[in-house]
């Protein structure tokens, strides 16, 4: 049976031979096979994101918004040392997030005292713009308020959106031309542009998601 990239089913210590590597990468998989909690579709989904947002934002503070076990905010804390800090932010964090930020900082001592998980609402969460606020498959609407916060604070941001609405989402009068969702990505994307920010609009693998449409963008700076 093939491999499936997009499978939900945890990766567990069977999985280990498949990534024996010494790349980053690998060594990150086996940590998370060790510990048996988290799907292997998070692991490609927050592996691909994060290596694509640090090609064009360096530093900051990463806020991960509907983060879930953490896992993206660990993959760019690694991936880039001059992030001071993180802070995974969900409504409700999973049981198992505290074994897999424990098996991560046995594997990566440097991770110590630079994350924690906050149990809150978007809105109770401060954000200032030397913050880099993400968040992977915020559903429908969250992507949208995710993206007005960042905007607000002037932060750094990066969405994987997902779960499109046509009914709460704005389509930017696109959908004439373009199928809802990417309406709704286009607009997302225009109005950030409007708003002085660099903006990369990218995709990651399909056979990992469908919902593979990055938006990245960075404030430009005016000095």
């Amino acid at each position: 049976m093939a491999f499936s990239l997009s499978s939900r089913a945890r990766l567990t210590r069977h999985d280990l031979g498949r990534f024996s590597n010494s790349t980053l990468f690998d060594r990150l998989a086996r940590a998370i096979c060790e510990v048996g909690c988290l799907p292997r579709k998070e692991l490609y989904e927050a592996w691909e994101m994060a290596k694509r947002v640090r090609r064009h934002v360096r530093g900051g503070r990463v806020v991960d918004i509907a983060g879930g076990h953490g896992l993206l905010a660990h993959a760019l804390l690694l991936l880039d040392d001059t992030s001071p800090a993180a802070v995974v932010v969900d409504r409700v964090v999973p049981p198992s997030a505290a074994t897999l930020h424990t098996a991560l900082i046995a594997a990566w001592p440097r991770l110590a005292g630079r994350l924690r998980f906050e149990s809150m609402d978007l809105d109770d969460v401060a954000l200032g713009a030397g913050d880099l606020v993400v968040s992977c498959h915020a559903c429908g609407a969250l992507t949208d308020r995710v993206i007005e916060r960042a905007a607000a604070a002037g932060a750094s941001l990066a969405v994987l959106p997902c779960c499109h609405d046509l009914s709460s989402c704005d389509t930017g009068d696109l959908s004439g031309w373009a199928d809802g969702a990417l309406a709704i990505d286009m607009t997302r994307a225009i109005r950030l542009k409007a708003q002085e920010y660099q903006i990369w609009t990218m995709k990651i693998p399909e056979e990992i998601t469908a919902k593979n449409r990055l938006l990245i963008g960075n404030r430009v700076s005016l000095d």
